[in-house]
């Protein structure tokens, strides 16, 4: 009777690994927007990806608007291994990593294909592991889309931005690149902003026309121009002991959705801010200031102390890399 306890213990103990074994790995996707955005819409086909690829080996689990955590709570909660993915704007990582500033430097890319171009060379795929020293990896680059300025007045020139009010994310060179103009840069929750720009508490923003149209900013906003001035992008990072924890072979499917997915996000992205520039144009509210070559060349020039000041912690080959990218270089 022992000798058959004893086989009965050993198989239910066989029984328990396998079970274990078979348990699929949890991937928790939290962010802060709606499933209808390019980010919420990357996100679930993320998921669907790896449903169909993996299947019981890995679950991924999308949580939208907040659902689990905030812009101020998401990263900490990805450092104490509560989410497993989350893909937050690149101005929120300048107090992890200085160098992924460079994104937020005024009219560096002349274009969104620049950036494309900049984020796949050796010295742009090596930012996404500039974190990593700190708990952080980043997987991929979702775009939003360039920035446009908007106010109740036409901004042709540097000098037209002189002592109007302009909301901003919470980044020391988006501070810089309004100051530098003789603005005053205030710093605001998104949330925030439809309804300090119709009551008149700012002046005007920065945004890609998918966030003018969506959040409605064009019905408060006279003049939008069109300056391409800079990118708002987001990074999908991960917790760096779960992932170099991960088998080989998952971890090394799931890179290959990543990038799939980030060709999709980013395609995808583009198609809405054309989309929702034209029902802008079309609507009659707001009008889209076009500027010339030599427009923007002096936007440039007012701009570059900008450049210089950020140059030591972001690094002068960082900066290259990217000027490096535009079309005329």
């Amino acid at each position: 009777m022992r000798i058959f306890a004893s086989l009965a213990i050993v198989a239910g103990i066989f029984t328990a690994g396998a079970a274990m074994a078979a348990d699929p790995v949890v991937i928790k996707f939290s962010h802060v927007v709606a499933d209808a955005t390019p980010k919420g819409q990357g996100a679930l086909m993320f998921q669907k990806l790896v449903a169909e690829r993996l299947g019981d080996k890995v679950k991924v689990e999308v949580y939208p608007n907040s659902q689990l955590f905030g812009d101020g709570k998401e990263m900490e909660a990805l450092a104490l291994g509560d989410v497993q993915l989350i893909a937050p704007s690149l101005s929120k990582f300048d107090r992890y990593t200085k160098k992924l500033q460079v994104f937020d430097l005024p009219f560096l890319f002349d274009d969104i294909a620049a950036v494309d171009r900049f984020q796949a060379t050796d010295i742009g795929r090596g930012l996404l592991r500039s974190m990593e020293d700190k708990g952080f990896i980043g997987l991929g680059y979702w775009h939003n889309g360039m920035k446009q300025m908007s106010a109740n007045k036409p901004l042709r020139m540097p000098e037209d931005a002189k002592g109007l009010k302009f909301r901003i994310q919470a980044s020391d060179v988006l501070l810089a690149q309004f100051e530098v103009l003789g603005a005053n840069p205030q710093k605001m929750a998104f949330a925030e902003v439809y309804q300090a720009l119709q009551t008149g508490a700012i002046d005007g923003a920065e945004n890609p026309y998918s966030n003018l149209y969506s959040q409605k900013f064009f019905e408060v906003q006279k003049y939008i121009t069109e300056s391409n001035h800079g990118v708002l992008d987001y990074m999908v990072v991960t917790n760096a002991d779960f992932w170099n924890g991960l088998p080989g072979d998952v971890r090394g499917q799931l890179e290959t959705i990543m990038d799939e997915v980030t060709v999709a996000v980013n395609k995808m992205a583009n198609d809405i801010n054309e989309r929702d520039k034209k029902r802008i144009a079309d609507s009659g509210s707001s009008e889209i200031l076009t500027l010339t070559r030599d427009e923007v060349s002096a936007w440039r020039t007012a701009m570059k102390p900008v450049w210089a000041k950020f140059e030591g912690d972001i690094g002068r080959d960082v900066i290259d890399a990217a000027q490096a990218a535009n079309p005329a270089s």
